[in-house]
């Protein structure tokens, strides 16, 4: 019987831990922030909690338009006007994933435009503006990103169809 009891007892810790990370999203809200200038189809400047923020979209990847020492890149001026048009001067939810920053020091970071709850990053992929780009440990939306993605594409939305990539 004592050989039994504490080995009984690790299986209820093992369980009791397996149910908490089935029920606790990774997802954790980082505020809601001011859009106060938008950089690029996936880059925007934020007041958060008094200071400024550099806010890179988790998931999504829109051509180049302001990187050094690259050219502008096909559709890059309509993916960043779109992404102006859904946040600029707007409030925003920022919510991270796994890691919390990118090797840049950018916030990483879901947007959902406020007050509508609309889930920027999944409408620039949906309306063609933006290529998914799945980069392990962030993947809450991965499988939901590709999906808009193949849509997109076969349908020549955006620049599936203006840059002679469907």
């Amino acid at each position: 019987m004592r050989r039994i009891v504490p080995f009984v007892l690790l299986l209820a810790a093992v369980a009791v831990l397996v149910v908490q990370l089935r029920h606790h999203p990774r997802a954790t809200t980082l505020g809601r922030a001011q859009v106060v200038r938008v950089v690029d189809g996936d880059t925007i400047r934020v007041r958060l909690d008094g200071r400024t923020e550099r806010v890179r979209y988790i998931g999504v990847d829109t051509p180049e338009s302001v990187k050094p020492g690259t050219p502008v890149q096909c559709y890059a001026k309509r993916a960043a006007a779109a992404n102006a048009a859904l946040v600029a001067g707007r409030s925003v939810r920022l919510v991270g994933d796994v890691e919390r920053r990118d090797r840049y020091g950018r916030l990483l970071a879901y947007v959902y435009r406020e007050p509508d709850g609309a889930f920027v990053n999944a409408q620039l992929v949906r309306e063609g503006y933006a290529r998914t780009l799945a980069i392990a440990p962030n993947m809450a939306h991965a499988r939901q990103f590709a999906q808009l993605a193949q849509t997109a594409r076969r349908s020549g939305r955006g620049l599936w169809g203006a840059c002679g990539m469907g």
